[in-house]
């Protein structure tokens, strides 16, 4: 399935950690570097921006509901 990362830039560890993990990835994947962030977003805007990126991916690749 089509799979977003999103980290702190100042996360460093975290970071690592996704980078390693999304070349080992098989499937469409885009990795979203939130600038000044640490682990839990709490910088001023930065939990704002990721939940922009998250909002955009989503619109994306998801697919309308059939009702």
């Amino acid at each position: 399935a089509p799979t977003l990362l999103v980290v702190g830039g100042a996360d460093h560890l975290v970071l690592d950690l996704n980078r390693d993990a999304q070349t080992r990835l098989r499937c469409e994947n885009r990795l979203e570097v939130v600038p000044g962030a640490t682990h839990l977003f709490e910088e001023p805007g930065t939990l704002e921006r990721a939940t922009e990126l998250a909002r955009d991916w989503f619109t994306d690749h998801m697919a309308p509901a059939h009702v």
